[in-house]
């Protein structure tokens, strides 16, 4: 791989953990809305579903984001 392409690779996955990111906080948000003062504390089943699945997104971005960080640091790329 060229250097370029590792750093467009390496810029892609940074994107993914700003994007999951910013999943988690709009799920986060769309969640409180279901308590107190706003709402009657329990949130739907599609709230909890859609703030897990964000958090899921998140794990599995920056897992990829360190495997490559780690192959940076040990020279392999």
């Amino acid at each position: 791989m060229t250097a370029e392409h590792n750093r467009t690779e390496e810029a892609q996955a940074m994107e993914r953990i700003v994007n999951a990111t910013r999943q988690v906080q709009t799920a986060f948000t769309a969640l409180q809305g279901h308590f107190p003062p706003k709402g009657d504390g329990r949130p739907s089943q599609m709230a909890l579903q859609t703030f897990d699945a964000a958090l899921q997104e998140l794990e599995e971005a920056q897992a990829a984001f360190d495997t490559m960080l780690n192959d940076l640091f040990d020279g392999n790329r």
